[in-house]
């Protein structure tokens, strides 16, 4: 499987710089680490032992950050969908713990993440063509990815509002291990307290909070 993220990213002139919010950052610097972590733990067993849908055959040469700043530029979802979109990558590492995030697949479990997240979170969003696009991939393997993903996470997309809010607090921790913290940055807005009392019961089964991704702050 050729390596289409990084074929598409050598053929784009750089983004201009946009600001993203302050969640996306966190989450983008927290992934980063947790990439970076598990390409140690493997080094000593080969190149890269554990393949997968997700996974690419080389390092695609566009930062964690980067892509995920694209993604905000253009996907137009909402932020609370990065959040949710953190919280379904964690259930996938709980329930594929042979399949760490790592850098040959951590892009593409992004994309998924969010494409999941913004179906479930948002009341618009784009198709699975302009995810792809957007992501750097075929719309044949958006599709795949976001089935495999699907099947990853247990078709377990509902959230408690006090989930999201531990998931808030814990990239609120990294921010401010990042020294950019603002107070403001994770508050949610009216609109989004309705819409979260709406979709998610609150008697639902926590996700568990002690896992690797939470664990990398």
């Amino acid at each position: 499987m050729a390596d289409q993220i990084q074929k598409m990213y050598h053929n784009q002139e750089p983004m201009a710089e946009i600001i993203m919010p302050s969640v996306i950052t966190a989450m983008a610097s927290l992934l980063q680490r947790v990439s970076e972590m598990n390409d140690d733990l493997s080094r000593p067993f080969g190149e890269h032992q554990r393949f997968s849908a997700f996974s690419a055959l080389t390092k695609p040469s566009i930062s964690i950050r980067s892509y995920m700043e694209r993604i905000f530029k253009y996907a137009n979802c909402s932020d609370s969908c990065y959040v949710v979109a953190y919280i379904y990558l964690d259930r996938f590492i709980q329930k594929q713990p042979f399949l760490p995030i790592d850098s040959y697949n951590v892009h593409r479990l992004i994309i998924s993440s969010v494409l999941v997240s913004a179906k479930f979170m948002d009341d618009l969003c784009y198709n699975n063509a302009y995810y792809a696009k957007n992501g750097g991939i075929t719309t044949e393997e958006m599709n795949l990815l976001e089935l495999d993903f699907l099947f990853g996470v247990g078709f377990k997309l509902n959230v408690t509002c006090s989930t999201y809010y531990d998931y808030c607090s814990s990239l609120q921790r990294e921010t401010v291990m990042r020294t950019v913290y603002s107070p403001d940055s994770f508050l949610l807005t009216s609109f989004d307290k309705i819409r979260l009392m709406h979709l998610y019961d609150e008697d639902s089964q926590s996700i568990h909070r002690n896992s690797q991704v939470t664990a990398a702050v």
